[in-house]
Protein backbone atom coordinates (compact mmCIF):
# COMPACT_ATOMS: atom_id res chain seq x y z
CA UNK A 1 0.00 0.00 0.00
CA UNK A 2 3.00 2.23 1.10
CA UNK A 3 4.76 1.67 -2.75
CA UNK A 4 1.01 2.71 -4.50
CA UNK A 5 0.79 5.60 -2.38
CA UNK A 6 4.31 6.91 -3.26
CA UNK A 7 3.43 5.83 -7.04
CA UNK A 8 0.24 7.98 -6.95
CA UNK A 9 1.97 10.80 -5.39
CA UNK A 10 4.46 10.92 -8.20
CA UNK A 11 1.66 10.85 -10.84
CA UNK A 12 0.27 13.69 -9.51
CA UNK A 13 3.36 16.31 -9.81
CA UNK A 14 2.81 17.54 -13.40
CA UNK A 15 6.07 19.62 -13.28
CA UNK A 16 4.55 22.86 -11.96
CA UNK A 17 7.25 24.81 -13.04
CA UNK A 18 7.00 24.26 -16.97
CA UNK A 19 3.45 24.93 -17.10
CA UNK A 20 4.11 28.24 -15.00
CA UNK A 21 7.23 29.01 -18.00
CA UNK A 22 4.58 28.14 -20.89
CA UNK A 23 1.82 30.37 -19.27
CA UNK A 24 4.29 33.49 -18.84
CA UNK A 25 5.19 32.80 -22.79
CA UNK A 26 1.61 32.55 -23.84
CA UNK A 27 1.09 36.29 -21.62
CA UNK A 28 3.66 37.76 -23.37
CA UNK A 29 2.63 36.70 -26.72
CA UNK A 30 -0.51 37.96 -26.18
CA UNK A 31 0.81 41.40 -24.98
CA UNK A 32 2.89 42.23 -28.28
CA UNK A 33 -0.31 41.02 -30.12
CA UNK A 34 -2.56 43.89 -28.26
CA UNK A 35 0.59 45.88 -28.44
CA UNK A 36 0.74 45.45 -32.22
CA UNK A 37 -3.16 46.24 -32.77
CA UNK A 38 -2.71 48.88 -30.74
CA UNK A 39 -0.07 50.66 -33.34
CA UNK A 40 -2.34 49.32 -36.66
CA UNK A 41 -5.21 50.87 -34.79
CA UNK A 42 -2.97 54.23 -34.23
CA UNK A 43 -1.80 54.05 -37.56
CA UNK A 44 -5.19 53.48 -39.43
CA UNK A 45 -6.27 56.97 -37.13
CA UNK A 46 -3.33 59.04 -38.41
CA UNK A 47 -4.31 57.28 -42.36
CA UNK A 48 -7.99 58.17 -41.70
CA UNK A 49 -7.21 62.32 -40.40
CA UNK A 50 -4.55 62.73 -42.92
CA UNK A 51 -7.12 61.09 -45.78
CA UNK A 52 -10.39 63.57 -44.07
CA UNK A 53 -7.66 67.10 -44.17
CA UNK A 54 -6.72 66.49 -47.89
CA UNK A 55 -10.48 65.62 -48.80
CA UNK A 56 -11.47 69.17 -46.96
CA UNK A 57 -8.93 71.04 -48.42
CA UNK A 58 -9.96 69.56 -52.15
CA UNK A 59 -13.23 70.95 -51.34
CA UNK A 60 -12.90 74.51 -50.28
CA UNK A 61 -13.88 76.55 -52.53
CA UNK A 62 -15.01 79.46 -50.70
CA UNK A 63 -17.05 82.22 -51.65
CA UNK A 64 -15.42 85.82 -50.42
CA UNK A 65 -19.08 87.20 -49.66
CA UNK A 66 -20.93 85.10 -48.41
CA UNK A 67 -18.39 82.74 -46.97
CA UNK A 68 -20.39 79.68 -48.15
CA UNK A 69 -18.42 76.85 -49.22
CA UNK A 70 -18.48 74.39 -52.11
CA UNK A 71 -16.58 70.91 -53.27
CA UNK A 72 -16.44 72.04 -56.92
CA UNK A 73 -15.76 75.06 -58.58
CA UNK A 74 -18.36 75.50 -60.73
CA UNK A 75 -20.72 75.13 -57.78
CA UNK A 76 -19.21 78.18 -56.59
CA UNK A 77 -18.66 80.00 -60.19
CA UNK A 78 -22.64 79.64 -59.84
CA UNK A 79 -23.78 80.63 -56.43
CA UNK A 80 -21.43 83.72 -57.48
CA UNK A 81 -24.27 84.87 -60.27
CA UNK A 82 -26.71 85.32 -57.48
CA UNK A 83 -24.19 88.01 -55.54
CA UNK A 84 -23.06 89.36 -59.17
CA UNK A 85 -27.05 89.37 -60.95
CA UNK A 86 -25.06 87.45 -64.04
CA UNK A 87 -27.79 85.92 -65.65
CA UNK A 88 -25.82 84.22 -69.02
CA UNK A 89 -28.51 82.24 -70.01
CA UNK A 90 -30.87 83.50 -72.25
CA UNK A 91 -34.73 82.32 -73.68
CA UNK A 92 -34.74 82.30 -77.49
CA UNK A 93 -38.31 82.73 -77.57
CA UNK A 94 -39.07 85.29 -74.72
CA UNK A 95 -36.14 86.66 -73.90
CA UNK A 96 -36.23 85.83 -70.00
CA UNK A 97 -32.55 85.35 -68.55
CA UNK A 98 -31.64 82.66 -66.17
CA UNK A 99 -28.42 81.82 -63.51
CA UNK A 100 -28.16 78.45 -64.80
CA UNK A 101 -28.28 76.44 -67.90
CA UNK A 102 -30.29 74.03 -65.53
CA UNK A 103 -33.67 76.60 -64.92
CA UNK A 104 -33.34 77.57 -69.06
CA UNK A 105 -34.03 74.05 -69.67
CA UNK A 106 -37.15 73.71 -67.33
CA UNK A 107 -38.17 77.11 -68.77
CA UNK A 108 -37.93 76.05 -72.26
CA UNK A 109 -40.57 73.51 -71.69
CA UNK A 110 -43.16 75.30 -70.53
CA UNK A 111 -43.29 77.19 -73.94
CA UNK A 112 -42.90 73.28 -75.08
CA UNK A 113 -45.93 72.26 -72.82
CA UNK A 114 -43.32 68.78 -72.88
CA UNK A 115 -43.94 67.57 -68.77
CA UNK A 116 -42.08 64.60 -68.77
CA UNK A 117 -42.25 63.16 -64.93
CA UNK A 118 -45.59 62.20 -64.68
CA UNK A 119 -47.68 60.89 -61.31
CA UNK A 120 -48.15 57.21 -60.86
CA UNK A 121 -51.14 57.70 -58.59
CA UNK A 122 -53.46 60.88 -60.10
CA UNK A 123 -51.52 61.06 -63.81
CA UNK A 124 -50.68 64.82 -63.19
CA UNK A 125 -47.32 65.81 -65.15
CA UNK A 126 -44.39 68.14 -64.09
CA UNK A 127 -41.58 69.79 -65.93
CA UNK A 128 -38.57 68.45 -63.07
CA UNK A 129 -38.30 65.25 -60.84
CA UNK A 130 -37.74 67.35 -57.98
CA UNK A 131 -41.52 68.99 -58.62
CA UNK A 132 -43.18 65.05 -59.03
CA UNK A 133 -40.96 64.46 -55.75
CA UNK A 134 -42.73 67.48 -54.26
CA UNK A 135 -46.08 66.69 -55.27
CA UNK A 136 -46.40 62.86 -55.01
CA UNK A 137 -46.39 64.22 -50.66
CA UNK A 138 -49.98 65.15 -51.22
CA UNK A 139 -51.15 61.89 -51.78
CA UNK A 140 -48.88 60.23 -48.86
CA UNK A 141 -50.38 62.91 -46.92
CA UNK A 142 -46.78 63.34 -45.36
CA UNK A 143 -46.58 67.14 -43.82
CA UNK A 144 -43.11 67.13 -42.38
CA UNK A 145 -42.65 71.15 -42.31
CA UNK A 146 -44.12 72.78 -39.61
CA UNK A 147 -45.07 76.39 -38.93
CA UNK A 148 -43.34 77.55 -35.79
CA UNK A 149 -46.07 80.04 -34.90
CA UNK A 150 -48.97 78.02 -35.05
CA UNK A 151 -47.97 74.32 -35.81
CA UNK A 152 -49.68 73.91 -39.30
CA UNK A 153 -47.89 71.40 -41.25
CA UNK A 154 -47.09 71.39 -44.85
CA UNK A 155 -45.82 68.96 -47.35
CA UNK A 156 -43.66 71.52 -49.38
CA UNK A 157 -40.94 73.39 -47.48
CA UNK A 158 -41.45 76.55 -49.83
CA UNK A 159 -45.10 76.45 -48.79
CA UNK A 160 -44.15 76.36 -45.16
CA UNK A 161 -41.65 79.70 -45.57
CA UNK A 162 -44.61 81.43 -47.25
CA UNK A 163 -47.50 80.88 -44.73
CA UNK A 164 -44.93 81.92 -42.11
CA UNK A 165 -44.55 85.39 -43.76
CA UNK A 166 -48.48 86.04 -42.90
CA UNK A 167 -47.83 85.67 -39.65
CA UNK A 168 -45.33 88.09 -39.27
CA UNK A 169 -46.31 89.99 -42.18
CA UNK A 170 -42.78 89.95 -44.07
CA UNK A 171 -43.95 91.89 -47.51
CA UNK A 172 -40.39 92.18 -49.03
CA UNK A 173 -41.49 92.06 -52.80
CA UNK A 174 -42.80 95.86 -53.91
CA UNK A 175 -44.26 96.37 -57.15
CA UNK A 176 -42.91 99.28 -58.71
CA UNK A 177 -45.98 100.02 -60.39
CA UNK A 178 -47.99 100.52 -57.84
CA UNK A 179 -46.24 100.20 -54.34
CA UNK A 180 -48.33 97.10 -53.25
CA UNK A 181 -45.79 94.33 -51.62
CA UNK A 182 -46.27 90.56 -51.60
CA UNK A 183 -44.46 87.90 -49.39
CA UNK A 184 -42.98 86.14 -52.49
CA UNK A 185 -41.09 86.86 -55.83
CA UNK A 186 -43.23 84.85 -57.68
CA UNK A 187 -46.25 86.91 -56.29
CA UNK A 188 -45.24 89.66 -57.15
CA UNK A 189 -44.24 88.48 -61.24
CA UNK A 190 -47.82 87.47 -61.50
CA UNK A 191 -49.26 90.84 -59.92
CA UNK A 192 -47.18 93.13 -62.70
CA UNK A 193 -49.15 90.79 -65.31
CA UNK A 194 -52.40 93.09 -64.48
CA UNK A 195 -50.19 96.21 -64.99
CA UNK A 196 -48.64 94.96 -68.49
CA UNK A 197 -51.63 93.13 -69.42
CA UNK A 198 -49.77 90.16 -70.72
CA UNK A 199 -51.71 87.05 -70.83
CA UNK A 200 -49.23 84.43 -72.31
CA UNK A 201 -51.05 81.46 -71.55
CA UNK A 202 -53.82 80.56 -74.02
CA UNK A 203 -56.40 77.95 -73.53
CA UNK A 204 -56.14 74.93 -76.29
CA UNK A 205 -59.96 74.88 -76.52
CA UNK A 206 -61.32 78.05 -76.55
CA UNK A 207 -60.04 81.76 -76.97
CA UNK A 208 -59.15 82.36 -73.26
CA UNK A 209 -56.02 83.28 -72.43
CA UNK A 210 -54.49 83.91 -68.85
CA UNK A 211 -51.47 85.56 -66.84
CA UNK A 212 -50.66 82.20 -64.74
CA UNK A 213 -49.76 78.81 -66.27
CA UNK A 214 -52.08 77.54 -62.86
CA UNK A 215 -55.21 79.69 -63.62
CA UNK A 216 -54.89 78.03 -67.25
CA UNK A 217 -54.65 74.19 -66.26
CA UNK A 218 -57.42 74.97 -63.73
CA UNK A 219 -59.61 76.44 -66.65
CA UNK A 220 -59.17 73.53 -68.93
CA UNK A 221 -60.19 70.84 -66.67
CA UNK A 222 -63.68 72.69 -67.38
CA UNK A 223 -63.35 71.45 -70.91
CA UNK A 224 -61.91 67.67 -69.90
CA UNK A 225 -63.41 67.22 -67.06
CA UNK A 226 -60.52 66.20 -65.42
CA UNK A 227 -60.47 66.15 -61.89
CA UNK A 228 -57.27 64.87 -60.60
CA UNK A 229 -57.59 65.74 -56.73
CA UNK A 230 -59.13 62.52 -54.92
CA UNK A 231 -60.44 62.43 -51.27
CA UNK A 232 -58.96 59.22 -49.52
CA UNK A 233 -61.83 59.40 -47.36
CA UNK A 234 -65.36 59.76 -49.26
CA UNK A 235 -64.06 59.30 -53.51
CA UNK A 236 -65.03 62.60 -54.23
CA UNK A 237 -62.76 64.43 -56.76
CA UNK A 238 -61.75 67.87 -57.23
CA UNK A 239 -60.38 69.93 -60.04
CA UNK A 240 -57.45 71.61 -58.25
CA UNK A 241 -55.64 71.09 -54.69
CA UNK A 242 -57.22 74.19 -53.09
CA UNK A 243 -60.72 72.66 -53.24
CA UNK A 244 -59.49 69.45 -51.98
CA UNK A 245 -57.93 71.01 -49.48
CA UNK A 246 -61.61 72.98 -47.93
CA UNK A 247 -63.45 69.68 -48.78
CA UNK A 248 -60.66 67.83 -45.97
CA UNK A 249 -61.53 70.16 -43.24
CA UNK A 250 -65.19 69.46 -43.64
CA UNK A 251 -64.05 65.65 -42.72
CA UNK A 252 -61.99 66.89 -40.03
CA UNK A 253 -64.39 69.82 -38.89
CA UNK A 254 -60.84 72.14 -38.83
CA UNK A 255 -61.98 75.47 -39.62
CA UNK A 256 -58.64 77.68 -39.10
CA UNK A 257 -59.46 80.99 -40.51
CA UNK A 258 -61.31 82.76 -37.46
CA UNK A 259 -62.60 86.19 -37.78
CA UNK A 260 -60.83 88.70 -35.23
CA UNK A 261 -63.58 90.84 -33.88
CA UNK A 262 -66.62 87.61 -33.17
CA UNK A 263 -64.40 84.82 -33.34
CA UNK A 264 -66.44 83.03 -36.19
CA UNK A 265 -64.28 80.29 -37.96
CA UNK A 266 -64.32 79.15 -41.59
CA UNK A 267 -62.77 76.62 -43.48
CA UNK A 268 -61.52 79.16 -45.83
CA UNK A 269 -60.00 82.52 -45.87
CA UNK A 270 -62.37 83.83 -48.95
CA UNK A 271 -64.99 82.65 -46.72
CA UNK A 272 -63.86 84.39 -43.66
CA UNK A 273 -63.68 87.57 -46.27
CA UNK A 274 -66.84 87.19 -46.94
CA UNK A 275 -67.55 87.42 -43.49
CA UNK A 276 -65.78 89.96 -42.47
CA UNK A 277 -68.12 92.62 -44.62
CA UNK A 278 -70.72 92.04 -42.38
CA UNK A 279 -68.55 94.11 -39.85
CA UNK A 280 -67.69 96.67 -42.27
CA UNK A 281 -70.88 97.23 -43.45
CA UNK A 282 -69.41 96.66 -47.26
CA UNK A 283 -71.59 95.87 -49.73
CA UNK A 284 -69.89 95.79 -52.73
CA UNK A 285 -72.97 93.15 -54.76
CA UNK A 286 -75.13 95.39 -56.28
CA UNK A 287 -78.21 94.01 -58.41
CA UNK A 288 -78.44 95.52 -61.85
CA UNK A 289 -82.51 95.45 -61.68
CA UNK A 290 -82.99 97.85 -58.71
CA UNK A 291 -79.43 98.90 -57.82
CA UNK A 292 -80.16 97.17 -54.03
CA UNK A 293 -76.98 96.31 -52.40
CA UNK A 294 -75.60 92.87 -50.39
CA UNK A 295 -72.65 92.14 -48.71
CA UNK A 296 -72.64 88.73 -49.99
CA UNK A 297 -72.57 87.73 -53.63
CA UNK A 298 -74.92 84.56 -52.81
CA UNK A 299 -77.09 86.58 -51.35
CA UNK A 300 -77.61 88.75 -54.64
CA UNK A 301 -77.92 85.58 -56.83
CA UNK A 302 -80.97 84.35 -54.45
CA UNK A 303 -82.15 88.85 -54.48
CA UNK A 304 -82.14 88.50 -58.51
CA UNK A 305 -84.04 85.01 -58.63
CA UNK A 306 -87.00 86.59 -57.37
CA UNK A 307 -86.37 89.36 -60.39
CA UNK A 308 -86.63 86.70 -62.55
CA UNK A 309 -89.95 85.14 -61.14
CA UNK A 310 -91.71 88.51 -60.83
CA UNK A 311 -90.50 88.94 -64.60
CA UNK A 312 -91.93 85.61 -65.78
Amino acid sequence: MEFIKKEIEGMSDPEPSRIKHEDTEEQTDWIEVKQQRQEVNEVEKEYCKSKTAKTKAKQLHTCTQCGKSFGEKGHLKSHMRIHTGEKPYTCPQCGKSFTAAASLHYHLLIHSGERPFSCDQCGKKFISSSSLKSHLKVHSDEKPHVCSYCGKSFSRLDSCKQHQKSHNEVRDHVCCECGMSFTTAATLTRHQRIHTREKSYKCSYCDRSFTQSGNLKRHERLHTGEKPYLCTQCGQSFKDGTSLTYHLHIHSGEKPFSCDQCGKKFISSSHLKSHQTVHSNEKPHVCSFCGKSYTQSRTLMTHIKKHCCVSE
